[in-house]
């Protein structure tokens, strides 16, 4: 027979393999991927102290992407994106990405980052992020049009 303790331990270790990637490339968009890592880490943390209660959420993975990004906001004072100032090492990176990604809100790189970047569909994105498909597929649009702007590629 297994103790209670076992058996909370193996839910949470289960919860981590799912989530934890989902919250740190959500976080990545505007932390970069080191400081999103450690925020991943920290919500999971969270978590793991309110298992209890986090455990019941309809959404537990996008409230703790929200502690997530709430903790990085305190620790960090101006935007980090995903892809570093000069991408002269990546020459398959446009070298205005970096600049036209900080130009988006945060909503638009997130939404933008998982679709484009990661492939997450729309729905996924909005099923992770609390928020209505349309609201993500307005995020997306306005993103892809001010990074095509911004970019110089703009279809007329």
């Amino acid at each position: 027979m297994r103790s209670a303790d076992t058996t909370r331990v193996d839910s949470f270790t289960r919860f981590v393999a799912d989530v934890e990637p989902k919250i740190r490339y959500a976080l990545i968009s505007s932390f970069g991927p080191d400081l999103a890592r450690d925020l991943a880490s920290e919500a999971l943390a969270y978590a793991w102290e309110h298992w209890d209660r986090v455990a019941t959420m309809e959404n537990p993975g996008g409230y703790l992407y929200a502690v997530g990004r709430s903790i990085g906001r305190r620790l960090v004072k101006r935007k980090q994106i995903a892809l570093p100032d000069s991408p002269a090492n990546l020459p398959w990176v446009e070298p205005g990405l970096p600049k036209a990604l900080a130009s988006l809100t945060e909503q638009q790189r997130t939404v933008v980052a998982l679709h484009d970047g990661y492939q997450w569909s729309l729905s996924e994105i909005a099923l992770f992020l609390g928020l209505s498909k349309s609201s993500i597929q307005n995020h997306h649009r306005r993103g892809m049009k001010k990074l095509r702007k911004d970019l110089g590629v703009e279809d007329e």
